[in-house]
């Protein structure tokens, strides 16, 4: 239960505010539409945690990491939260900020495949409390680089 590796650096912070706003898309990567595991990734590729191009789901993100990343007692920026009706069922991942707020995308589903979709949701990248949602599982920490 530590924080591994150095932590994440601002500017990814930085980074990930600039996805605020952005609108939901089902297997989106991009600040044209980004789902939950994209917004992830793409910050986690940011920080370098994950390879360029790498691509999963939050399933399989906490699979592949689930026994390399410590848990966290207690959240901190750039720990990843997942979120699901257990651990072999995972349906969602945002990224923490802070020891409190997360960033997500969120409100959409497989459904939300086109903007006018995610608008009629309400579905797009926002700030929220890291435990808003009563599917809250647990919190892992990426190792992130150690800079020389």
């Amino acid at each position: 239960m530590d924080r591994g590796g150095e932590g994440v650096k601002p500017l990814v912070l930085e980074y990930a505010k600039s996805f605020y706003g952005v609108l939901y898309r089902w297997g989106g990567a991009s600040p044209k539409g980004i789902d939950c595991s994209g917004l992830v990734v793409e910050l986690l590729i940011s920080g370098g945690v994950l390879p360029n191009g790498f691509d999963t789901t939050a399933q399989g993100l906490y699979g592949k990491y689930a026994k390399e990343w410590p848990v966290l007692l207690y959240p901190v920026p750039g720990a990843v939260n997942f979120y699901g009706k257990s651990l072999e069922r995972i349906s969602h991942v945002s990224f923490c900020m802070d020891n409190s707020l997360c960033i997500e995308a969120g409100g959409g589903d497989s459904e939300t495949r086109t903007p006018e979709d995610a608008a009629l949701k309400g579905a797009f990248v926002r700030l929220r409390p890291i435990k808003y949602r009563k599917d809250y599982l647990l919190t892992l920490m990426p190792q992130y680089p150690v800079d020389k």
